[in-house]
């Protein structure tokens, strides 16, 4: 077997090509060529009918296109008992292969009915494999040849039902938007009013309500150092999504591009990296924060050590199994030159122009000498209960395309429809920004000032729903079994769901300061 070279994405993704034996040359039509004469040993023809059984299919490509076929059939003859089936396996292939000027447009193959090879019994036998290819003259220009391959998403039914999700959604975030903005509206305009009367009224009232917490709401966070550095990854990841949808919308992972996502993961995320440093050093000084080294070694470490952690853990297994999927030594090097040289001098130097921006952490209020006592609270307004109320919201919009992607991502299916992906994402934002605000001024309204972390972590607790929902897949949906697959599809599913906790808790907090920001502008503080 001669191996083919793999791109870095093809290597990540699992895939190991070797060059097949069938010689294709073009235009030449070839009728029975014998590919090679085996004889089969007793092993090989069990192993045969155990892949026979189990529906196992080729995949080949040929100037990039994809080719599929199954190995062999079974005849059931009518009985029940798999011990009393026949087996068989296919010994000819014809190959069609459309072309147009000097371009192979397209490539179907298909195995001869006729030519079979009984397996039913453990014994020794004789093969001789052949094909045969026949080439044909088409119309279909060179530059529509991969649609075949994506109009399989986009078959009306598929549609329907995205567009089901999108309207779905789309009612969700109209009527939780709307709902908030009239609460809100109505709720902080007499607030507003109250809040000027009583200053103009006497000033030995007992005071309540947000805006009595005024010299609390900007106390710097506890963890102040490990509050940046979620920052700074969540947002490098934010950038990441934002730029891998920008790649897909202009039609860059076009079905069977092998491995071009994975590639473009790893690249995107090492040359974003900057912006972490960035943005963790620069929140961090604004909190004044001392130590920014050890800010950024944090920020460096957040998502990338528990991802190295599942990576060691699962390509150990892999190795155990001997399964495709274990990345080679040369692979593991080639990543770890990418983060050493790439992604940590990025982090660093983007650490440095954070540190060294200056900027200052705008507060409208005065923060207060000594902090406020939080009354004491019913067991509904702690964070768990909030968590669960801010995640439930921003997953219903977008439980329906997640089976699409996990069918993609852990099955067979082809996804192409990426304009609807962009908006339900953007929807997805939406949701989890409007829902994080409106939790926040609720709490404020509780005269509980703790709202820094709260927010962050309703923003993100969506990616926690994903979670549950990856154990609902797993056992309703998906075919799955052992312990490799198992460990496979809940590592890294846990770290695809840690990436989106920290993504969705940015974009919760940076919503909930702008609000908090905007009220506490609004009146007059002390």
């Amino acid at each position: 077997m001669q191996e083919k070279k793999e791109a870095l994405g093809e290597v990540l993704n699992g895939d190991r090509l070797v060059v097949a034996p069938y010689n294709l040359e073009f235009l030449k039509d070839k009728e029975s060529e014998i590919v090679c004469k085996k004889k089969l040993k007793q092993e090989e023809v069990s192993q045969f009918r155990a892949a026979v059984s189990k529906d196992y299919y080729f995949q080949m490509y040929y100037d990039d296109l994809p080719l599929w076929g199954l190995l062999g059939k079974f005849d059931k003859e009518g009985k029940d008992d798999p011990s009393e089936h026949k087996y068989y396996l296919f010994k000819h292939l014809h190959f069609d292969i459309l072309y147009n000027k000097d371009r192979v447009i397209e490539i179907i193959v298909k195995s001869d009915p006729d030519a079979l090879v009984d397996l039913t019994e453990d014994k020794e036998v004789d093969v001789e494999f052949t094909y045969s290819v026949k080439w044909k003259d088409t119309e279909i220009p060179f530059e529509k040849r991969m649609e075949k391959y994506s109009q399989i998403s986009s078959l009306p039914h598929h549609l329907e039902i995205h567009w089901f999700s999108i309207i779905n959604s789309c009612v969700t975030v109209l009527l939780l938007t709307g709902f908030l903005a009239t609460i809100l509206m109505r709720v902080l305009k007499n607030d507003f009013v109250k809040y000027t009367h009583d200053e103009e009224a006497a000033d030995d009232q007992e005071e309540t309500g947000w805006k009595y917490i005024h010299g609390d709401v900007f106390r710097y966070p506890k963890y102040k150092s490990l509050f940046a550095a979620a920052l700074g990854s969540g947002t490098q990841l934010f950038t990441l999504a934002i730029f891998i949808f920008l790649l897909a919308l202009v039609g860059v992972f076009y079905p069977y591009n092998r491995g071009a996502l994975f590639t473009a993961l790893v690249v995107i995320y090492a040359l974003t990296s900057g912006i972490a440093g960035y943005t963790a050093a620069s929140f961090y000084c604004q909190l004044e924060g001392q130590n920014w080294v050890r800010n950024l070694l944090l920020t460096g470490s957040l998502f990338c050590g528990p991802l190295f952690l599942t990576f060691c853990f699962l390509n150990t297994v892999a190795i155990a199994y001997s399964s495709t999927a274990a990345l080679p030594f040369g692979t593991i090097v080639v990543i770890f030159l990418i983060w050493t040289l790439v992604t940590s001098p990025l982090l660093v130097l983007g650490g440095i122009a954070g540190k060294n921006s200056k900027a200052e952490f705008q507060a409208p209020c005065r923060t207060a000498k000594f902090p406020r006592e939080i009354p004491s609270l019913p067991g509904y307004r702690k964070t768990l209960p909030q968590m669960a109320m801010a995640g439930f919201l921003p997953f219903s919009a977008i439980y329906i395309e997640l089976y699409y992607i996990f069918a993609s991502v852990w099955g067979h299916r082809i996804y192409t429809i990426y304009s609807i992906l962009f908006i339900v994402f953007i929807i997805l934002l939406v949701v989890t920004a409007f829902i994080t605000v409106s939790l926040t001024y609720f709490q404020l309204a509780a005269e509980d000032h703790e709202w820094w972390w709260r927010s962050f972590l309703c923003g993100g607790s969506t990616g926690l729903f994903i979670y549950g929902y990856c154990l609902y897949y797993y056992h309703a949906r998906s075919d799955m079994s052992g312990f490799m697959q198992t460990s496979f599809f809940f590592g890294y599913m846990a770290c695809i769901c840690y990436g989106f906790f920290l993504m969705l808790g940015v974009v919760g907090f940076r919503a909930s300061l702008f609000f908090v920001r905007h009220i506490y502008r609004s009146i007059k503080c002390e």
